[in-house]
């Protein structure tokens, strides 16, 4: 049998769907449920003054692209997709989610529009 890097590559990317899934999951039902915030648009690791305000949009983002990444472990599982059509599907879902959040966060720290006594 011969080495394939392709193919460890292919595993390490489904195998990593799982965690993904379920940590993208678990934050949008902290925040619907637990009504937790602590992790709502953060920047270095702090929120945003008002991070109520920005609850419903990274539940959104968290849902959503959970939703897909366990679409994708399903289709993967039941043989429904070959590999370009999920690592391509997955891949975008990742990359999007991570801009969609950074896009989030830096909106929620924005200083623009307010006075410097508030800031």
């Amino acid at each position: 049998m011969v080495f394939d890097v392709s193919v460890v590559l292919t595993w390490i990317l489904f195998i990593a769907l799982f965690p993904i899934g379920f940590f993208w999951l678990r934050r949008a039902w902290r925040i619907v449920v637990n009504r937790d915030f602590s992790e709502v648009a953060t920047k270095h690791g702090e929120s945003p003054p008002n991070p109520e305000k920005f609850a419903p949009y990274e539940m959104a983002i968290n849902l959503v692209a959970g939703g897909i990444i366990v679409s994708v472990i399903v289709a993967v599982v039941v043989g429904a997709w070959d590999y370009s059509t999920w690592s391509a599907v997955a891949g975008s879902t990742i990359w999007c989610k991570f801009f969609a959040s950074f896009a989030l966060s830096r909106h929620a720290h924005a200083t623009f529009g307010r006075p410097k006594s508030e800031v």
